[in-house]
């Protein structure tokens, strides 16, 4: 969590620095509980402070007690998702084989893409400014969280291909371009399409598997 929400001993704090207590927890999670139904089940409309306030029956002072502004508030949604959804690819089977690792890897993001919490992280990041300095000008706190959020889906990666023998250099590109790829067919699959997306999955499984597994 970001150290301007957490004091000693990991105590939650409000934007003022004050401790939060019993019902200022409760309040803070349902906040960003909120804020993530909004955002999954809207349009770039639902990317709105005070669309998550209204939601939740709460005033703008109630947000700004929590988070001090909206940027405080979209950096909170960040970090409340990477601490809450836990590592990614925890459950993923002990396989030996780099393309059974893989396979299950591509699986396990697929599905993970589907989540309500997915389509409210996209929505989210989609409507924050793309060009890098402008979002660190205008969000810093957001930001810096997902800069955080990169750093875990980047752990990730090193987790999920431990103890294979795969050049490190072409596994941090295949970080890169994974999610892009694998949103591109859920977007894909969510159109009228002739494509086959089961035969577009397995080329990229194939793909990447001969990519890691190539010394060239």
């Amino acid at each position: 969590m970001d150290e301007s929400t957490t004091g000693a001993g990991g105590a939650v704090l409000s934007a003022k620095g004050t401790r939060l207590n019993r019902r200022g927890l409760q309040t803070r999670r349902h906040l960003l509980r909120v804020a993530l139904h909004c955002l999954a089940e809207g349009g770039p409309e639902s990317v709105s402070a005070n669309l998550v306030a209204r939601q939740a029956g709460v005033t703008w002072g109630t947000v700004q007690h929590q988070f001090g502004d909206v940027d405080g508030l979209w950096a909170a949604v960040f970090e409340y998702v990477a601490v809450e959804g836990g590592p990614l690819f925890a459950d993923l089977p002990e396989q030996v084989d780099l393309a059974e690792r893989v396979e299950a890897v591509v699986d396990l993001l697929w599905n993970a893409l589907e989540l309500p919490v997915s389509r409210a992280i996209y929505q989210l990041r989609t409507a924050l400014p793309q060009d890098r300095t402008e979002l660190e000008t205008a969000f810093p706190r957001t930001a810096k969280a997902i800069a955080a959020w990169d750093l875990h889906w980047a752990g990730a990666i090193e987790h999920a291909f431990a103890g294979l023998d795969v050049d490190r250099d072409r596994l941090a590109r295949v970080r890169a371009m994974l999610p892009a790829a694998m949103r591109g067919l859920r977007v894909e699959q969510a159109m009228s399409t002739y494509v086959d997306i089961d035969a577009a999955r397995l080329g990229l499984r194939e793909a990447i598997t001969v990519y890691l597994a190539s010394d060239g």
